[in-house]
């Protein structure tokens, strides 16, 4: 199993509106990936902005390209994600799951 993390930032004004916005983007396509096998969505509101990480757990790499490209390194974003980040990061980070969790 890969774990793959996301980090972005937005102003605190648009953290509401972001979260909204990635339930019906990124967190559904996550979903409707064969092999995606779940998905945490967690906010860091303190600070000059708010910062979301997004973390997916996955079967396997070919899984993970399927939903991000052959890249698998490069994050995926989407149009409307310009109106919301204050930078777009542009890899992310992947960990082999070496324990789950009961």
């Amino acid at each position: 199993m890969i774990m793959r993390e996301w980090r972005g930032r937005v102003p605190h004004d648009l953290a509401d509106a972001y979260e909204a916005f990635l339930h019906t983007s990124g967190i559904r396509d996550y979903r409707a990936t064969p092999g995606n096998l779940g998905v945490w969505m967690l906010i860091d509101r303190n600070g000059e902005a708010a910062e979301f990480t997004l973390l997916t757990l996955w079967e396997s790499e070919q899984a993970i390209r399927a939903f991000a490209g052959d890249d698998i390194s490069l994050a995926h974003y989407y149009p409307e994600d310009d109106g919301f980040l204050l930078e777009k990061t542009r890899h992310v980070r992947h960990y082999e799951v070496l324990w789950p969790a009961a």
